[in-house]
């Protein structure tokens, strides 16, 4: 699956992005109900999240374009 563009509602603190709580995606809300794994890259923060609904994806946020991206992870691990 390609990546998709998707509006984010998270928890910040001393910076922007440190753990989402949901997001919209194709028209639904979706419940983060666990962050598996979280890194970061230059420039970018990675979430590996699990869904109310148990679906699991890849949730990234990209600081230099201000833009949250969403994929759902292959099994070789596919980011965003």
């Amino acid at each position: 699956m390609a990546s998709s563009k998707v509006k984010v509602n998270c928890y910040y603190g001393h910076t922007y992005a440190e753990h989402p709580n949901s997001f919209e995606w194709q028209g639904k809300r979706y419940e983060v109900l666990e962050v598996a794994k979280d890194w970061q890259e230059p420039g970018k923060k990675f979430f590996l999240i699990t869904t109310a609904d148990n679906r699991t994806f890849n949730l990234c946020y990209d600081e230099t374009q201000d833009q949250w991206w969403l994929a759902e992870p292959a099994k070789g691990g596919q980011t965003c």
